[in-house]
């Protein structure tokens, strides 16, 4: 077809959709495999039915997943799929389970595995990386430490990585910190990890402001 051939006429095949793919633990899982859709009910299909719309947008989120866990399902669930920009939101589970089951990931474990997971993606043709903090709005005295003992290292990890790819970064970390500042934090995730309505609003809103445009650039 010569660049002057209008789309839509008859025997003119359309561009294909943007193919969005967000991967990560319960917080983009949010039901997704339980739904007809596949969208779950959270800032996936927020994003999806706003924003997204015009685009072809894959969750794969899986609740309880570290980045190993990523790492063990990877070629079927994000490098098979093909997608165009990938959004990748893991590292609270890395935390949390130092503390409820103690099995702790040390911060360059867990940037080798994410390291290794983002270079795959390249390499397999994704176009655009979108790297989500990983985040926790205390609700109890134990939350309040991870951040210091464990978290802000991992944040740190996903901050440099973004860097070093030249990654969109969504600072979910940050933005709901202030959120939670001023309307509490049980408002935004009850448990301190696992958003509300609002909080996965706030979440939807945040990685538009940060990655809409690297999803609309050609």
């Amino acid at each position: 077809m010569s660049p002057a051939t209008p789309a839509g006429l008859p025997g003119v095949s359309e561009p294909a959709p943007t193919h969005v793919l967000l991967v990560g633990d319960s917080v983009t899982d949010c039901g997704r495999r339980a739904d007809p859709e596949g969208l779950g009910d959270g800032y996936v299909r927020l994003l999806a039915e706003g924003p997204l719309r015009g685009c072809r947008v894959s969750n794969r989120g899986v609740g309880g997943d570290r980045a190993v866990d990523l790492a063990a399902r990877w070629r079927e669930d994000v490098l098979a799929e093909r997608p165009d920009v990938l959004s990748v939101a893991v590292g609270i589970n890395d935390t949390w389970r130092r503390y409820d089951r103690g099995a702790t990931t040390p911060a360059a474990a867990f940037e080798a595995t994410y390291r290794g997971l983002l270079g795959s993606a390249l390499a397999a043709g994704v176009r655009r990386l979108v790297l989500v903090e990983p985040f926790v709005v205390p609700v109890t005295a134990e939350q309040g430490r991870w951040w210091d003992e464990d978290l802000g290292a991992k944040v740190a990890v996903v901050h440099r990585l973004a860097a070093e790819h030249g990654a969109v970064l969504v600072p979910a970390g940050t933005h709901l910190a202030a959120l939670a500042a001023e309307h509490g934090p049980a408002a935004l995730a009850a448990d301190g990890v696992h958003p509300t309505p609002a909080g996965h609003r706030a979440l939807a809103d945040l990685w538009w402001a940060a990655a809409g445009g690297a999803v609309l650039r050609d």
